[in-house]
């Protein structure tokens, strides 16, 4: 009889810090970039009428220890106001030679965990090198995983961030121990901000291009379907654009697909996906006033690399609970 090994929510917390997550995306992208992981689109069932969606986004890794994931993943944006993270799912590991299933994690705590590390992978790629002013505009789950992530990166000089309730950003600071300014507008944040992170549930714009210096960089994190957007169609025209994988962003990206509709860009306008930046096969930052963008969707690969990362480390300790299956 086989076994499967529990991971909740506080396991993967404990058992993924940042910091290495930082590392597991960058390998991870990069493996992406070198054709050694398979990403196929992730499905959407999105009943009509329903505010909520859900998701199933697998991955498989081959080499030593062949490996596939799946998430499975509600998105429920009224959760916040509930005070729960909008993302509620699993993923599941199954053995990528006898089709076991290996163990079952906590969706929610590694969505937030790695979306984030993948923003500082990419600010680290892209962002200019003497960047010190961080603006965040949004105060939820993924903003606060931003702030530890961000953090890990380097010192900020100032740290600003925007939400629609002010009390929630003021919480922010509170609840992370970080020392942050409360913007009165996200125009008062990201006015002067050399790193941009964008993680709010707007369905419109929040960004727009006259508010921007030159040689900010951007993570345009909270839209992930095409119907809502986070930056201006003149920001996206504007800018140098990197993705986390090309085929999601031309299929998923409201950010990208809204200024596309409307002649703003073209087909092209995707300049490379952040795993060939990483291991050289394409160009990164060209000056240092180049507007930069990171359109993160969020990868099956990263949730699959997360997970893994996250189970060696609870064999290692004797973390979970192991149940017959």
């Amino acid at each position: 009889m086989s076994t499967i090994l529990i991971l909740g929510h506080d396991d993967v917390v404990r058992l993924l810090p940042m910091g290495e997550c930082i590392a597991v995306m960058e390998a991870a992208l990069s493996a992406l970039a070198r054709g050694e992981l398979h990403n196929p689109l992730r499905s959407i069932v999105r009943p009509p009428g329903a505010e909520t969606l859900l998701a199933l986004m697998p991955a498989y890794r081959g080499g030593g220890e062949p490996l596939y994931a799946l998430k499975t993943v509600c998105v429920a944006p009224g959760n916040a106001a509930r005070g729960l993270d909008p993302h509620q799912g699993t993923v599941t590991l199954f053995d990528g030679e006898t089709g076991e299933t290996r163990a079952l994690l906590d969706a929610s705590a590694i969505t937030a965990i790695r979306t984030a590390a993948v923003s500082a992978v990419a600010t680290r790629a892209l962002a200019r090198p003497g960047a010190r002013v961080l603006a965040i505009l949004g105060a939820g789950v993924q903003a606060a995983s931003h702030l530890e992530a961000l953090c890990a990166l380097r010192d900020w000089d100032e740290i600003r961030v925007w939400a629609r309730d002010p009390e929630r950003a003021r919480e922010l600071g509170a609840r992370t121990g970080v020392g942050v300014s409360v913007a009165a507008s996200a125009q008062a944040a990201v006015e002067g901000a050399d790193v941009i992170c964008t993680t709010t549930s707007a369905r419109e714009p929040v960004l727009q291009r006259d508010w921007l210096r030159a040689g900010a960089h951007i993570n345009a994190v909270g839209s992930s379907i095409p119907t809502t957007r986070e930056l201006d169609s003149a920001t996206m025209a504007a800018a140098s654009l990197f993705v986390d994988r090309r085929e999601s962003t031309e299929n998923e990206a409201g950010d990208y697909l809204f200024p596309l509709r409307e002649g703003a860009i073209g087909p092209g306008h995707i300049r490379a996906e952040i795993g060939a930046v990483l291991i050289g096969a394409a160009p990164g930052r060209t000056s240092a006033d180049e507007l930069t963008v990171f359109k993160s969707l969020g990868l099956a690969v990263e949730d699959l690399a997360a997970a893994a990362h996250v189970y060696h480390r609870a064999r290692e300790t004797d973390s979970g609970v192991e149940v017959s299956f």
